[in-house]
């Protein structure tokens, strides 16, 4: 691995880790709902609205399911096309060095997942990388047309699901796998709700044990969910923006990009209201019923176009002079990615979890989405100050330094 250099830093996108700042902020508000285990029922707790909670639940479902994870999964594909690109050793070599830092990738993912939260999605996304590897010499027409097809399919697959059960058998056989390491692995009993030991537990090894029980039903979830296609299908798209250069020249097609923004929000915007409308009684989509099927067309509809919508509305936005400077402060979240996404992580579990302060059940969408911006403030001033003195994230650098094969340096050079 010697032969291969890390890219510097000068030689990075700056709108790139705009973007993905932005885009762990919307994850972070997504998943907070999961780390509180909020539920709509429960009406009486420090931080819950009900009236306002049940508006803002709606809104998130309009604007934030799905939409940032979409744009995480299109930076992943950009990302690896510019370090294709960038290199200047032969498909092979590079291809072996990717597949490299994706096994990399792939550990520390699965060491989020197993030790800290099993609603990690790095370990899932080096997977996904591994295909979008394999289909990196098509066209970018084959491409394209693939990554669309993919993002539509799942209207297709949940309608399969539907009418032939016997489809759902994988992830049938991973629920029962989870529940069988539930029961004798974690110790949880029959019929007592995993929510009530964690809020109650004041061991971290309790909640490590159900995490690693709850591996294979976070796979029988992403199965069932389609969420290979939906990511891959964004890879696709992404990759074929880097590879093409297509955001260095964007602004020679700025009315076009104007006019896919009026379409998009055209259709996404409807597409998004029946999604958060559906999204009320999630039930039904996961058993199969016909309203399922509805939010399936409504998702596949809004949230990649969407998803699109916000980027090209930033990019647009980074281009004017006084927007960018604005813009540029959000930058360092993003250099530091992994590293955010993961404190997001402890955040969430020392903020809601019996081993924390146990706000598990007693915060709303509002709270929690103030929370999320609040602790998204933060890391932006914690980021700056730390990449005044490191070059990268703790996360980064550890990634770095096991991807090439040597310790790399990590404080700034006078």
């Amino acid at each position: 691995m010697n032969s291969i250099a890390p890219v510097q830093l000068k030689d990075r996108e700056i709108f790139m880790d705009v973007l993905r700042g932005f885009a762990i902020l919307g994850i972070f508000i997504a998943n907070l709902q999961y780390f509180s285990y909020y539920n709509s029922r429960i009406t009486e707790g420090i931080f819950l609205y009900p009236a306002i909670d049940k508006k803002i639940s709606f809104l998130h479902g309009m604007f934030v399911e799905g939409k940032f994870y979409s744009i995480f999964s299109l930076l992943f594909g950009w990302g690896i096309a510019l370090q294709m690109s960038r290199s200047k050793l032969d498909d092979k070599l590079i291809t072996k060095f990717i597949r490299r830092r994706l096994c990399f990738m792939m550990l520390l993912g699965g060491i989020h997942l197993i030790f800290i939260w099993t609603g990690d999605i790095v370990c899932f996304y080096s997977m996904v990388g591994f295909i979008l590897l394999a289909m990196r010499k098509m066209s970018n027409k084959k491409l394209l047309t693939i990554g669309i097809t993919l993002i539509l399919s799942p209207i297709l697959l949940y309608f399969l699901k539907m009418n032939f059960l016997w489809l759902n058998v994988p992830a049938k056989l991973l629920v029962d796998s989870a529940d069988y390491l539930q029961h004798h692995f974690a110790g949880i009993k029959e019929g007592v709700d995993e929510s009530t030991i964690i809020k109650g537990s004041q061991n971290l090894f309790t909640d490590i044990s159900i995490n690693m029980s709850n591996v294979p039903f976070r796979f029988a979830y992403l199965f069932f969910v389609s969420r290979i296609p939906k990511v891959l299908g964004m890879m696709l798209i992404g990759f074929v923006i880097g590879r093409s250069g297509f955001y260095k020249k964007a602004m020679q097609y700025k009315k076009q990009l104007i006019f896919f923004v009026v379409v998009g929000l055209i259709i996404a915007l409807p597409a998004n209201y029946m999604l958060a409308h559906y999204m009320k009684n999630p039930d039904n989509y996961y058993k199969l019923k016909i309203e399922g099927w509805y939010e399936t067309i409504a998702y596949a509809l809004g949230v990649a176009p969407l998803a699109l919508v916000y980027v090209i509305v930033l990019a647009l936005m980074f281009q004017q002079k006084f927007l960018h400077s604005i813009l540029k402060i959000v930058a360092p979240v993003g250099k530091m990615a992994f590293s955010n996404y993961m404190m997001h992580s402890i955040i969430g579990i020392i903020t809601f979890y019996g081993i924390g302060f146990g706000m598990m059940e007693k915060v709303g969408p509002l709270a929690w989405t103030i929370f999320a911006v609040i602790v998204f403030i933060s890391q932006i001033i914690i980021s700056t100050i730390w990449l005044r003195y490191f070059e990268f994230g703790p996360i980064e650098w550890i990634w770095r330094s096991l991807t090439y094969g040597r310790k790399q340096p990590l404080k700034k050079q006078d």
